[in-house]
Formats: C-alpha cells, sequence, structure tokens
C-alpha cells in the first residue's frame, strides 16, 4: 500500500508526483536582482531531491520590493534573462515542476543580508531605499517610517504583479504562488496591527482583503491559464489583535472563489511582539482550520522533520501537502529517506541509483514513474 505522503495530487492543472514541496527559501545571492550561478546550484540541488514540486524564493515584482539589495527580482528583461539561464539549466536534468513566489517586502524592505545583521538601511544608504506600506508605521520602532501607499502606487505594485506573472508564464514556469505572509506587504494589508488606512482599503476585514484580492486576481488573469496560481499566508500573527485563524479562514474562502488553485499556511513576520509557540509541527493547526473550512489543497510548513510526523499529517486529513525548507537545506535528500523509510518511491537521477541501499534494492528509486 502506498504512503499518503507518496500519493500523486493534481491541482489547478499541476500532477504532482508526491504530496512533498519544497518552500520558497531566499538565497540573498542575486546582483541587481538577477540570479547567479550560486541560484543554479542551489535550485538544481534541491531539484534532484524527490520533492513533487520546488518553489522559487521571494521573487520582488519591482526593485522596491526586496528584502535586501540581494534580492531575486522578475521586473525586467535583465531579471528575466538571468532567471532563463538558471531554469533552462534545472530543466535539462530535471522535470520537477517549478513555481515562482511573487512578493513585495513592503515596510520590511531595504534592509541587509541576514548573515550581516538584517538590520534596516535608510533611504540615503547606497544598499537603501524609501520603504512603502499601508500606513506609515516601522516594523520596528526607531527605523524609518515607510511612505504610506496612494492609489497610483497600489496601481503601479498591482500591475508589477501582474507583469512578473507573464514573464514567468514566457519563462514556462509551472505556478505562481504569490506572498501574502510573514509581515511583507500584501499580509500588511490584511493585518489591523500594519493597515490603519481609513479608506476602501482598510479597518473592516473585507477593506483590509481588498488589495490582496486585487493582486490576486490581476496574477491570475497575466499567468498561464492551465496552471496553478496559488497563495502563501500568515495564518495569525500570534499578537492580540491582530491577524488570527477566523480571518484567515474568511480570506481563504474569497481566495478560493476567485479560483485559488491551494493555499499555504505559515504564520508570523509581522510584529515584533509575537509569541510564536515554536516546536515540532507548530503551525499545523493552523493548516488543519483552513483545511476544515475549504476544499482545495492546503499546504502544512514549519519544523515538518520527521517522516512519520510528515506521514501522519496528510494521513489525518491536517492538510494535503507538507512544505519543506530549512529540513531540505540541512538533508537535500529528506524525500528518498522518507520513501526508504515509509514504503513510497521517488524519482531519482539514474547517476545516483547505485547510492540505493542494497536492502532498498529496486523499492523507492524511479524514473518518469516507472520502478527502477
Amino acid at each position: 500500500m502506498t504512503p499518503k505522503l507518496f500519493e500523486p495530487l493534481q491541482f489547478g492543472g499541476l500532477t504532482l508526483s508526491n504530496r512533498i514541496v519544497i518552500a520558497p527559501m531566499c538565497q540573498y545571492s542575486a546582483v541587481d536582482g538577477k540570479m547567479t550561478d550560486w541560484h543554479m546550484i542551489h535550485l538544481g540541488h534541491l531539484a534532484l531531491s524527490g520533492a513533487a514540486a520546488l518553489t522559487i524564493e521571494a521573487t520582488a515584482v519591482e526593485p522596491e520590493g526586496r528584502i535586501t539589495y540581494a534580492d531575486t527580482g522578475l521586473w525586467d528583461d535583465a531579471t528575466e534573462a538571468a532567471m532563463a539561464r538558471t531554469i533552462e539549466s534545472i530543466r535539462h536534468w530535471s522535470d520537477i515542476p517549478l513555481i515562482i513566489q511573487l512578493a513585495h517586502a513592503g515596510r520590511k524592505a531595504s534592509t541587509d543580508v541576514p548573515w550581516e545583521g538584517g538590520e534596516q538601511f535608510a533611504p540615503d544608504h547606497k544598499h537603501g531605499w524609501q520603504t512603502v506600506a499601508p500606513s506609515p508605521i516601522p516594523f520596528e520602532s526607531g527605523e524609518h517610517p515607510p511612505k504610506a501607499l496612494d492609489r497610483t502606487a497600489l496601481e503601479r505594485i498591482r500591475a508589477s504583479f501582474a507583469a512578473s506573472a507573464r514573464r514567468a508564464a514566457r519563462l514556462g514556469l509551472d505556478g505562481v504562488q504569490i506572498h501574502v505572509a510573514h509581515g511583507y506587504l500584501l499580509h500588511e494589508f490584511l493585518s489591523p496591527l500594519s493597515n490603519r488606512r481609513e479608506d476602501e482599503y482598510g479597518w473592516r476585514l473585507e477593506h483590509r482583503m481588498r488589495f490582496p484580492l486585487e493582486v490576486f486576481d490581476a496574477v491570475r488573469a497575466a499567468f498561464r491559464p492551465d496552471r496553478p496560481v496559488t497563495v502563501r499566508v500568515s495564518g495569525t500573527d500570534w499578537v492580540d489583535g491582530g491577524w488570527d485563524i477566523e480571518q484567515t479562514i474568511v480570506f481563504a474562502k474569497a481566495l478560493e472563489a476567485r479560483g485559488c488553485a491551494a493555499i499555504h499556511i505559515s504564520s508570523g513576520g509581522l510584529d515584533p511582539r509575537q509569541q510564536i509557540p515554536v516546536g515540532p509541527g507548530y503551525q499545523v493547526p493552523l493548516a488543519r482550520a483552513v483545511k476544515q473550512a475549504v476544499p482545495m489543497p492546503v499546504i502544512a510548513v514549519g519544523l515538518i522533520t520527521d517522516f512519520d510526523q510528515a506521514e501522519a499529517i496528510v494521513s489525518r486529513g491536517d492538510a494535503d501537502m507538507i512544505a519543506l525548507a530549512r529540513a531540505i537545506l540541512y538533508n537535500p535528500r529528506w524525500p528518498w529517506h522518507a520513501a526508504a523509510h515509509l514504503g513510497g518511491q521517488v524519482t531519482a537521477p539514474k547517476q545516483y541509483w547505485r547510492s540505493q541501499p542494497s536492502r532498498y534494492r529496486d523499492v523507492f528509486f524511479k524514473e518518469n514513474g516507472e520502478a527502477k
């Protein structure tokens, strides 16, 4: 009997060979938004992992939407050409579905890279710029305040998301994930802690959801109709009076009504006061709550590291898929080992077949859907 974690899944015109997907992970290694050889090595390595889909890191839709000066972008011909080179290299060796996360960092932009401390730069710094947000409230006290977005700026950003989606379609990418999590711009619109607007984009829940939903509609219209557009959302701010799971469920239902193919449930990132109960699978209850409310596929993420733990999440129906981030950086063959442990099968390149332990011979490696 095939473990649930290794059963195929279809959504939004995309077929996945199993229920393991690789979450987007920023590498802070681009130059002027352009991917470099590091991305070719990093993504190419993960493309051989046996996971069912690989999500390209948060990709800014305009230069000011980057978290750091070293973030990847997809806003002009130069950034598109650099990404095309990386994708072409991956496609030569792997047919893993490639999904891109489109993002705008909002008030959390203009920062240094994490290994240099990640502090925010002032607008006049050589690596800094003026940040934007729904309201002029900085993320951390003492930071340079973001500029509140006016109607013209909202239209520009919405158009930038659509333009990046069209570039993603030209690149032949298999899906788009819109980043509405971790305290970045679209999450900032959702949360009453960061959105204090008094116009049609703020205050009431339906108003706070308006701009993220407009961006979703614009991306959905611009991307390939035969491929999925999904959303990653923070299920809660982990702060009293902030965004919470009940509001997330309302948002998820609105997304599904607009054609959202799947929703990825993370949490936090919006407010330094957050109190996160970190532990194995700590975000799974959030995914479960959304799964019970909407029929579209739900992805769980967050300290999912154990093979039996992952199998239990999808077997119980807490989520339809699990996403790996730090766990697969640490162990890039996690899906192989999960298949061996649970009795499943994964796709692996022929060049690596001899690595299969003799006790698993002809059990868990396959190529193009056929057992080795």
